[in-house]
């Protein structure tokens, strides 16, 4: 039933407005009111906090639905999640009655912000710090590649009580929107996802409380890869949305385009190019639904089993929409197609959330138990 749901809402509402997104590089409004008029905010969200606690499965097959019809707005709708799991997860009483009936809602929206520009794959190395004075920290420092950043409400902030520690000197907190000496910096102009804002975040001595901590003092490392073991499955399922986008579009053009008086899907040469993306599609999209539903179970193997799909769903959109793009030919590389921004879009699901070089390290390690 979600997947119906989501299905209709980004078919009916999302989709009409995707190449505007795009091509104006401006936020997806109507996207996010859909969405937050059909309440699947709140589908991670416990039951007691005022959501519907559908578990991973259900946010993937959301994000999958959303991708199809536009990939920046699907980025945006996960990173309710991603921002607001650790909260889930870690959070005391207080704060999870603050920000999760909110979050639920769409009323607030949460971002997640660990990398830095100095640290992006090596996310252990941070140098943003946190000084605790009496019953506040101060941090300074700035992060990177924050999604959603200029929109957020709150957002889960990954510091360092100290560098030397490395992973076990990582601590979260929760700062707001207007905290003082926390600004927004520069919004990046991406190749794709471009209705989904990427910015830097600058921290000049700011005042965060003790009760902002998220979990205790180095203790942000877990929760930074516990929420990620969540929603990269999601992440994954966006990708299959955009391959699916892809392969959908890449038939319905060999069915209709016509060279040598007949339809190009009538050569073997495009058939067997239609087969291996079908193939490639169906393949990401299981492993996907594995390891989200490993995730709901809880098993041990969930962490290697997320890195898997959203590694093999990233590669896989990767390929299948570049040969979408070789269907279409000369058209395909024209903005009247939205094929080309299939491709564009599907880059950076090899490289968010992990890079797929990171994913394979995160296998390897699991293969040998290091």
């Amino acid at each position: 039933m979600v997947r119906d749901l989501a299905r209709k809402v980004a078919r009916e509402r999302i989709a009409p407005y995707a190449a505007d997104v795009d091509e104006r590089e401006r936020y997806p409004e109507e996207a996010m009111a859909a969405l937050r008029e059909a309440g699947l905010f709140g589908i991670w969200v416990p039951e007691a906090y005022g959501g519907s606690d559908l578990g991973c499965l259900a946010l993937a097959l959301v994000c999958e639905e959303i991708a199809w019809a536009c990939a920046a707005s699907a980025t945006q709708f996960l990173d309710q999640p991603l921002g607001g799991l650790p909260i889930v997860l870690f959070g005391t009483e207080a704060q999870k009655r603050k920000y999760l009936p909110r979050l639920a809602t769409g009323e607030w929206l949460a971002a997640y912000s660990l990398s830095e520009p100095e640290a992006g794959s090596d996310a252990a190395g941070l140098r943003t710090t946190a000084v605790r004075r009496g019953d506040h920290y101060v941090l300074n420092g700035t992060k990177q590649w924050c999604t959603n950043g200029d929109h957020a409400d709150v957002i889960c902030v990954f510091a360092t009580v100290d560098p030397a520690r490395r992973a076990k000197g990582i601590t979260a907190f929760l700062v707001e929107r207007g905290t003082p000496g926390f600004r927004v910096g520069k919004k990046e102009r991406k190749m794709g996802i471009r209705g989904s804002p990427t910015v830097a975040l600058h921290f000049e001595d700011c005042v965060v409380p003790v009760e902002q901590r998220l979990g205790a003092e180095g203790e942000g490392f877990t929760i930074a890869m516990r929420a990620l073991d969540i929603t990269r499955p999601a992440t994954g399922a966006m990708a299959v949305g955009v391959a699916q986008a892809a392969l959908d579009a890449a038939v319905g053009y060999a069915r209709e385009r016509r060279q040598f008086g007949q339809r190009i899907g009538d050569f073997q040469g495009i058939q067997f190019m239609l087969a291996d993306m079908a193939m490639q599609v169906h393949a990401a999209r299981l492993m996907v639904y594995d390891a989200a539903r490993r995730v709901d179970a809880g098993l041990e193997n969930r962490t290697a089993a997320a890195s898997m799909a959203k590694c093999f769903a990233a590669d896989a959109a990767m390929r299948v929409t570049t040969d979408a793009v070789q269907i279409f030919g000369g058209y395909g590389y024209t903005r009247d197609f939205p094929v080309e921004r299939y491709m564009r879009d599907a880059k950076i699901m090899q490289i968010y959330e992990g890079t797929n070089q990171i994913q394979r390290v995160i296998i390897a390690r699991a293969l040998l138990g290091d």
